[in-house]
């Protein structure tokens, strides 16, 4: 019996698949291939002879404390994927569509999970996820159902998830580098981390502490909520303590804020803020010539207007706008994701399971120069694998994005060494 009931299924998929009505995992919907793929053309398709693969977007869009640099992340995105599709799309098969699910998920992993759910069984996979504390909770689902996602957040935890097609050293390595650096050009005697909950700002935190204790250097952390009046506990603990260095990983507006009163107190040590803290509109707030006098951007790559062919083509991509370095994060994190695209459909597995099992292939990626091609390494152990090269940035009223380059792509001592065998922010 269970073989006749066997031959009699399969011969009924193979009849329904000639007659073009399922294949892989389809769910029946018209046209599909598999969840989230038709062979119907794009929305916006620039050729509509050829299928359309659905990536969402789930991002901090409008009330949240980074929506300054997600708003630029999702254009460059919208724009990255617009390029491969008028360039020839996904092996000659495909364009990709970002635009028919993108949700806003105000920082807030209860709404990133519920907007997540709503759209799960329309997409592929994620062409954005935004915020580490936002992603985690929605980690679970996308290991359950193989959905392959590209964060717009740097986390250490990204490290140890094969669904995660993270770009750029992580805010622990970025952190570490940071510490190393002042070792280097400003040789202080305490560190303080002044970081946000979870595991964007612990992150960061673990990273200083580690380059700290490394260095022999005396640190301390000092947690804080998001929102540039709720700084009054970070500033007293800075002027009080004073600290030599200042490791920040807050949004933009609390940097501004923690800069800004701390230095109206009389504090004169120097702070580095981890990438997400910076926002070019921070040099026309008040807090600008404290932040010119103490503040530097550590990043995990080189700003808006370097010389690389891949920043030439996203500002190509991008002309008219306000330059931002959310727009050149957002086109960077894309670059992984296309490239196992392509490679799952080379394979002829297209589908989650296919899409993941290219992901895992992936020994390098052709950042187009923004990042060396290493930095794509998904194949590896996580230790192995972990990229650490980061930069720093100095302040420049000259610049696009009001910052320029003062030292770039490099490893410190510390993140040399490290053993990546775990999320960092779990050694806080």
């Amino acid at each position: 019996m269970k073989v006749r009931y066997g031959v009699t299924f399969v011969a009924i998929v193979a009849l329904l698949s000639a007659c073009g009505v399922i294949r892989g995992d389809d769910e029946g919907s018209k046209g599909a291939v598999t969840t989230g793929v038709t062979r119907e053309p794009c929305p916006l398709a620039v050729d509509k002879n050829k299928g359309c693969i659905y990536l969402g977007t789930i991002s901090d869009l409008t009330q949240g404390p980074f929506a300054a640099l997600a708003v630029p992340i999702t254009d460059a995105q919208k724009a990255f994927w617009k390029r491969v599709n008028t360039a020839g799309g996904i092996g000659g098969k495909y364009e990709v569509d970002v635009q028919a699910y993108v949700r806003d998920n105000k920082y807030n992993p209860e709404v990133h999970r519920q907007v997540y759910n709503e759209i799960k069984d329309k997409v592929l996979g994620l062409a954005q996820t935004l915020g580490s504390p936002t992603t985690a909770a929605i980690i679970g689902d996308l290991k359950a159902n193989n959905v392959v996602s590209a964060p717009a957040s740097w986390t250490s935890a990204w490290e140890f998830e094969d669904v995660i097609v993270e770009s750029g050293a992580n805010y622990c390595v970025e952190a570490m580098n940071s510490v190393d650096y002042a070792m280097e050009t400003y040789k202080p005697k305490t560190v303080m981390a002044v970081h946000l909950a979870g595991d964007y700002g612990a992150d960061a935190a673990a990273g200083a502490k580690i380059a700290a204790e490394k260095n022999g250097l005396e640190f301390t952390a000092v947690e804080t909520p998001p929102g540039a009046t709720e700084q009054g506990r970070a500033i007293t603990e800075i002027t009080k303590n004073k600290p030599d260095l200042v490791i920040l990983t807050t949004g933009p507006a609390d940097a501004a804020a923690i800069v800004g009163q701390s230095a109206a107190a009389g504090f004169k040590g120097r702070f580095i803020g981890t990438g997400p803290t910076w926002n070019p509109a921070l040099l026309k707030s008040p807090a600008a010539p404290a932040l010119k006098a103490l503040y530097e951007q550590s990043s995990p790559g080189k700003p808006f207007n370097a010389d690389t062919p891949g920043h030439k083509a996203m500002r190509e991509a991008l002309t008219g706008v306000t330059p931002n370095d959310g727009y050149t994060s957002g086109w960077v994190w894309s670059y992984p994701l296309k490239a196992a695209l392509e490679k799952m459909v080379a394979s002829g597995d297209i589908s989650r399971k296919g899409l993941l099992a290219a992901v895992k292939t992936l020994a390098t990626v052709d950042y187009e120069g923004m990042l060396p091609p290493e930095a794509g390494n998904f194949s590896g152990d996580p230790n192995t694998a972990t990229f650490r090269q980061t930069l720093v940035n100095k302040l420049d009223e000259t610049a696009p994005t009001g910052v320029s380059t003062v030292k770039d792509f490099f490893i410190g001592p510390t993140a040399q060494a490290y053993a990546m065998d775990g999320p960092c922010y779990a050694k806080l």
